[in-house]
């Protein structure tokens, strides 16, 4: 009964933890992409503007697929597509030179088609 000991009910102690778990993960994601965003732009407000709103819409996006990610039955094999092709691209990145423009092409038609399938086949489900 640690929760007792320090004057705490423990359901709260808990939720405090998981609470400074979670904004802890949120702070070192949002520093660790920093430098690429540097990469991108020099403009302090616009890293600072994405970082936040990184922040505070992802934990929404997590929550809102989590709950659907039960139609979404057929995602893995289009992240395996998408695995794919990267894959070989970088293997064959002497010898052949796949435009960025297909390459986004060819990730976004695997990932649609495969979530398109998967809610068309899981249709009658909530």
């Amino acid at each position: 009964m640690v929760g007792v000991a320090v004057g705490v009910v423990d359901g709260v102690l808990v939720a405090v933890a998981v609470l400074v778990i979670v904004e802890t993960s949120d702070i070192v994601f949002a520093i660790d992409s920093i430098p690429a965003i540097f990469a991108v732009t020099d403009d302090p407000f616009l890293v600072f503007s994405s970082n936040a709103f990184a922040i505070l819409g992802l934990r929404a996006l997590y929550f809102m697929l989590a709950g659907m990610i039960r139609r979404f039955i057929y995602l893995k094999v289009g992240l395996s597509v998408v695995l794919a092709f990267v894959g070989v691209k970088m293997m064959l990145s002497d010898l052949v030179h796949v435009p960025v423009w297909l390459s986004l092409l060819a990730i976004a038609a695997a990932i649609g088609v495969s979530v398109w399938f998967s809610l068309r086949a899981t249709a009658g489900e909530p």
